[in-house]
């Protein structure tokens, strides 16, 4: 076989240079301490090492970049990708209010929205409301931007060449792990936790992002565009650390079951990922 031929050899390449990619921006964030050090370019350019390197990759093995499902595919897979994280994560945050491990809603935190907005005025119900309304459907922009890049990487170009030799259930456990290993830097050395123990944060994460791998994948491959799990990922960060996270009013034990570092959520992502599983008979068979 070629080397354009070989899935594994073009998977090594894959990862092997995606590391060497990331770790320039590890070094940039770990050295301010801060997921959002350099005023947010540091974790743009992590976030984007995925991307460039399926980019070069692909020009490596002289396969031209449009090979990476870009089409949009049926409209009903970009709906429930958006649709599925809001399911979850409400869901997730309802048991948080409800049970009393948070509180909804955080004063300060609609009192900042209500004065970013000029609506200092409004009940704040109206400032909630419209908060959700606003970020839930022009905040999906930005978040899109960033997933993207992660996406073009790990579901655009990873995902279907393991598929190619593994098949599903190997390639979202592969995959999963590799994406939550590939976050284990800047959690252990960085801010990105949500001020849990590391072991305890990594461990709620590293359940998260691995059932996730068998939410996105599924659907990446089911509608054999990489546009549905963008749209999972950016739905994914934008209702949790955009929208539910900050909007609760947190004590000390919060920190133990909201956001991506605590537990609930992750139980959810687990069910659902249990669910397509268990649906991995309609997908395509590997090309």
């Amino acid at each position: 076989m070629t080397q354009q031929q070989n899935p594994r050899k073009t998977i090594v390449i894959f990862l092997l240079i995606t590391l060497a990619i990331s770790s320039i921006f590890y070094a940039f964030i770990i050295h301010t301490g801060k997921i959002m050090g350099g005023r947010g370019v540091f974790v743009t350019g992590m976030m984007w090492s995925p991307a460039l390197s399926a980019f070069l990759t692909s020009w490596i093995i002289k396969r031209p970049i449009s090979a990476m499902a870009w089409k949009w595919g049926e409209a009903r897979y970009q709906l429930w990708s958006y649709l599925v994280p809001l399911l979850y994560s409400l869901a997730g945050y309802l048991i948080i209010w409800t049970v009393g491990w948070g509180k909804f809603y955080d004063p300060e935190f609609v009192g900042g929205v209500a004065e970013s907005f000029g609506l200092e005025k409004l009940p704040k119900g109206i400032v909630i409301a419209l908060y959700i309304l606003l970020m839930a459907g022009f905040g999906m922009v930005r978040s899109v931007s960033s997933a993207l890049g992660e996406e073009i990487g790990w579901r655009g170009f990873l995902v279907p060449e393991m598929y190619k030799v593994m098949g599903y259930t190997k390639t979202c456990l592969i995959t999963g792990c590799i994406w939550a290993l590939w976050h284990l830097p800047i959690l252990l050395f960085a801010d990105y936790n949500s001020g849990t123990p590391a072991w305890y944060g990594f461990s709620c994460f590293s359940m998260l992002v691995i059932s996730g791998s068998f939410i996105y994948a599924w659907f990446r491959l089911k509608s054999g565009s990489l546009w549905t799990a963008v749209l999972l990922h950016a739905s994914h960060n934008l209702f949790i650390q955009a929208i539910f996270t900050p909007l609760t009013l947190t004590s000390d034990k919060t920190k133990y079951y909201y956001d991506e570092f605590g537990i609930v959520i992750p139980i959810l992502s687990v069910l659902v990922a249990i669910y397509l599983w268990n649906r991995r008979g309609e997908l395509p068979a590997p090309k």
